[in-house]
Parts: structure tokens; C-alpha cells; sequence
């Protein structure tokens, strides 16, 4: 039904305005007393044998919210009804922000893709900290954390502190988002020198909780092998306890858009389709060259059981759905875990 009624209506609208329609109408009926049940006997996958125990957590099973989808931590307590077995909020930032200009979000509809260059639009750190107060247990819950756009390059690390400490009590894992393409100084980011420095400081903070939470990076797909390397080489000097494969792309090779409508967008990261081979790539490398090292969640262009299931094999412990969720609707979680439990039997 989604595929066939409602993604067409939905994409009559722009993107981001039809992004906060869908957040306001699952909120309303997701109020409505007996919907949440419904919701949850049709999507829910529930079997012990899709658990996967990682960083010294229990996911329910390994099919994940990336992150940029509930980016304020508004609407995970009623995504939980959808399957997943985690969602990852934010990227959040110390200070709210509104991003870049709009028009911001596009959609490659022959590519099964999206280009954004939302700029970490958040409401920030505070914000996202009362949203999280609501908890209701239902669900893991992954904070993605960033830079404001403003701040200067010698003081990056402060902002990565103020959100881990700010939301520490409340996230399962953090994620040290250094690879999005829309932000300034994103050479920086990716320096491996600052990296190490960036997770030495967050681990001293992390050591010194009673409690301490999982650390994960999340890098780019447009990495070459040399850039693998160091990261293989960065996890295993600061112990940290993962990599995300990865964040979206500025290639735009092999794209059935039209060169005038890619001029027409303009810049940003692209996600969906466009960017499976080269996410799935990059994790197998890092499972190889690494000999599985550390733990990796798998993300990128995953539309099917077959895409997720590819992941996997290539050396992903668990995956995450962004742009496959929107092109094929929400049947897509319980159709990957059902397929993950066939391979299983």
C-alpha cells in the first residue's frame, strides 16, 4: 500500500515539508488508543534469535534508524513500534541551529536516492536532552553528536564535549559524526591526527562516568584504501568501539539525473541506491583488512532484505535504514529481519 498509494502523494510535496507532515501525523495516531498495538503487529519481528549483543549492549535485532531522520529526538518512542531494533538521533549540536538555506533536500527518484545539505539543523543540545527525558524504555537509542557551524576550528573538540556530557545519562551509544559533507572544515574532520585527539578527549570523559557508553565513528564512503587504513589503524590505537559505514557521498558517478538537474541541486551528501556498492565496499575492506577487528554497523543504499543482507555478509554486525525507509516505506525493517532470520535457520 505505501509503494503503491502513499509514497506517490507524499512525493507530490517537497521533501522536507512532507518529512514534518509525516512526523505530526505519526504523533497523532500514534495517540490514538490501539493504533501503536497495530502498528507493532504489523511491523514488529520479535525472536530471540535475531538479538545481537555488542559494545555490552542487547539489540532486539540488527536493523537500525540511522541517524538524520529523527534528528530532535521527537519521535523514537513511536518508531520503536516499527521494528527496529535502534534509532539514532540527531546529529545534535551544542546550540540549536537552522541549518542551511532552503531549498536543502532533494529527491533522485530514477536514482533512488536523496541529496541533502541540511547543515546540522537542530534544535540542540538542551533541546534534545528534554526530548530523551520522555524515554519510555522501548528502544536503544543511539546519540549522533557534531559541531556547530559556527564554531572555530581550535575549539571543535569543546563541542563534541558539551554534547557527550549533556547527553550521556540518556543515549546507549554515541556516535562522533566527523564525516558529513555539509559542515564547515570538513578536511579537519577527517584529519587523522585531530580524530585521534577528538576520541582520546571523549574517552577520558567516558572513563571517568560510573557507566560507561559505547563510542562509534562514523565515516564517509568516499574513502580511499590509504584513508581505511589509518582508520583501522585509528580504532586500534584509541580502542574506540566501532565504526559506521558510512555517511553519505559527494560522488556523483553513474547517476541516471541529468547533469542539468545535478547542476540544478547543486552540492550535498547523497544517500540511498547511488551510494549501496560503495558503503558495502568500504565494510568489507575495514572487516578484512581489520580481520574483524571492532564491531561495524552498515549503512547505505539499503533498499531490500538483499541489500542488508549483503552488509552483513561483507562484515556488518548490525545495518541502518535512512533513505530505503522513505523510498519503500516501513515493511522494509520486518521484511530484512525476517530475511535474517531464513538465513539463520
Amino acid at each position: 500500500m505505501y509503494k503503491l498509494l502513499i509514497r506517490p502523494i507524499f512525493f507530490l510535496f517537497d521533501p522536507e515539508k512532507i518529512h514534518h507532515f509525516t512526523f505530526s501525523l505519526v504523533k497523532f495516531l500514534s495517540k490514538i488508543p490501539g493504533v501503536p498495538s497495530i502498528f507493532r503487529g504489523m511491523y514488529q519481528v520479535n525472536d530471540k534469535k535475531l538479538e545481537r549483543n555488542l559494545f555490552g549492549l542487547t539489540f532486539k535485532n540488527p536493523v537500525g534508524l540511522a541517524a538524520g531522520f529523527d534528528k530532535n529526538a521527537v519521535l523514537y518512542n513511536e518508531l520503536a513500534n516499527f521494528g527496529f531494533g535502534f534509532v539514532e538521533i540527531g546529529t545534535v549540536t551544542p546550540k540549536g541551529q537552522a541549518g542551511n538555506p532552503k531549498k536543502r533536500l532533494f529527491r533522485l527518484k530514477d536514482d533512488k536516492g536523496i541529496i541533502n545539505r541540511m547543515g546540522f539543523n537542530n534544535e540542540g543540545l538542551e533541546a534534545a536532552v528534554e526530548q530523551l527525558k520522555k524515554n519510555k524504555g522501548k528502544i536503544l537509542i543511539g546519540g549522533n553528536i557534531g559541531k556547530n557551524t559556527n564554531t572555530a576550528p581550535e575549539n571543535y573538540t569543546e563541542d563534541y564535549v558539551a554534547c557527550f556530557k549533556g547527553l550521556h545519562p540518556y543515549v546507549d551509544y554515541f556516535v562522533l559524526n566527523v564525516s558529513c559533507p555539509n559542515v564547515s572544515s570538513h578536511a579537519k574532520l577527517e584529519d587523522a591526527d585531530y580524530l585521534k585527539e577528538l576520541i582520546t578527549e571523549v574517552q577520558k570523559l567516558n572513563n571517568a562516568e560510573a557507566q560507561q557508553k559505547p563510542i562509534l565513528l562514523k565515516i564517509a564512503p568516499d574513502l580511499n584504501n590509504q584513508q581505511l587504513d589509518e582508520i583501522i589503524e585509528l580504532v586500534a590505537e584509541t580502542k574506540i568501539d566501532g565504526v559506521i559505514a558510512s555517511n553519505t557521498s559527494v560522488n556523483r558517478v553513474g547517476l541516471k539525473a541529468s547533469k542539468e538537474r545535478l547542476e540544478e541541486i547543486g552540492n550535498g551528501g547523497l544517500s540511498g541506491q547511488p551510494v549501496k556498492d560503495r558503503s558495502t565496499r568500504v565494510i568489507q575492506y575495514l572487516a578484512d583488512n581489520s580481520n574483524k577487528a571492532f564491531p561495524i554497523i552498515g549503512v547505505g543504499g539499503i533498499h531490500s532484505e538483499k541489500d542488508a543482507l549483503e552488509k552483513l555478509k561483507a562484515g556488518a554486525d548490525l545495518v541502518q535504514v535512512y533513505t530505503g525507509f522513505i523510498y519503500e516505506g516501513p515493511s522494509l525493517v520486518k521484511r530484512i529481519n525476517k530475511a535474517i532470520l531464513k538465513e539463520e535457520k
